[in-house]
């Protein structure tokens, strides 16, 4: 059996080949009792004294670089934050590795590195180590970003914690990353105006978090879209969840297109969202608290949590459907 693209694509085939061959082969261990390795959560923690130090690594490779709504250097810091938010933590500062195929175009570097530094300032995260390295054996260049992030001891958030009656809670229009990325790299001739959503969303995150709603899980739907969250969510949380298709917020645009193509919006990736399951009673304020934010105003309440099944179920308008963890994205090399 050999590696393929599928096997870093998110989903089943992602997930099975991480805890088959790299976990197996791992001793797992955690650091002062925190969240490691074999939680598979977005992050790790290493408690120190009243704080616990939040941990993330990101590897970024995408075809093209350079797409409707972002690039590579706008996708790493993204990422990377977006870990770090989703456990509840503040970040505070990033790495940056940077592995560049010798004969890459000085001008694109400068282009993507500035990127990088925009993207770190909206955040408001510093980048303060990195490395470069030049080689022959890579086809384009290769971003990888660690993040430290801090949060007060109990309270970071898990995706594993998922409780019967959680408002499920998504922030805003999803697949419009993965659908931009394919366009811009096939060519479709679609008269359409999709842009990929990448966004650092701690701000967002924050927001809520300040005003005191009670956020039981939390993941960004990246690789494998929200189909993949939400599985992994359920499944962790030994809980079912029940989605209504009328409430996911998708765009027309994103809808036809994927239609035409025979896409499922839901497995496609997203990199500026984020799925929430929300205490029942702090639901419509969460809602509200997005939805004054620009990055949270297509927010919706998509379902809830319960324990009448397993896995995901979609009510659609003829009937109910599950909703499986898709084996890969349908478009790789998006993140």
């Amino acid at each position: 059996m050999k590696i393929t693209r599928m096997h870093g694509a998110g989903g089943k085939a992602m997930q099975d080949l991480i805890k088959n061959v790299i976990l197996k082969n791992l001793e797992l261990t955690s650091v002062n009792g925190g969240i490691g390795l074999e939680s598979l959560d977005d992050s790790s923690t290493i408690p120190i004294g009243d704080k616990e130090i939040v941990f993330t690594i990101d590897g970024h490779t995408v075809k093209p670089i350079f797409f409707p709504g972002g690039d590579i250097g706008r996708l790493a810091v993204s990422g990377t934050v977006n870990d770090l938010a989703v456990m509840g933590a503040k970040p505070l500062a990033l790495s940056l590795s940077l592995i560049i195929p010798e004969g890459f175009k000085l001008e694109d570097l400068e282009r993507i590195i500035k990127s990088i530094n925009e993207t770190s300032k909206e955040a408001e995260v510093a980048i303060i180590t990195g490395d470069t390295k030049v080689s022959d054996g890579v086809d384009d260049i290769i971003i990888s970003t660690s993040g430290i992030g801090i949060v007060d001891r109990g309270k970071v958030i898990r995706d594993c914690n998922v409780k019967e009656g959680d408002a499920i809670i998504v922030s805003g229009n999803i697949g419009e990353h993965g659908l931009s990325i394919l366009l811009s790299r096939e060519g479709f001739d679609f008269d359409v105006n999709i842009k990929s959503d990448v966004a650092p969303i701690n701000k967002l995150i924050e927001k809520v978090l300040e005003e005191g709603i009670q956020i039981n899980a939390m993941k960004d739907p990246t690789r494998g879209g929200l189909a993949d969250a939400l599985n992994e969510m359920a499944e962790k949380s030994n809980i079912g969840i029940t989605i209504f298709e009328d409430k996911i917020p998708i765009s027309d645009e994103v809808q036809s297109i994927c239609d035409i193509l025979g896409l499922d919006p839901l497995t496609i990736a997203n990199e500026g969202k984020v799925v929430m399951a929300v205490k029942k009673e702090d639901a419509e304020r969460c809602l509200e608290i997005l939805r004054e934010h620009p990055l949270g105003k297509n927010a919706e309440i998509i379902g809830y949590a319960t324990k009448e099944h397993k896995g995901v179920i979609m009510e659609t308008i003829v009937g109910r459907r599950i909703v499986d963890m898709p084996i890969g994205d349908p478009i790789p090399r998006v993140c």
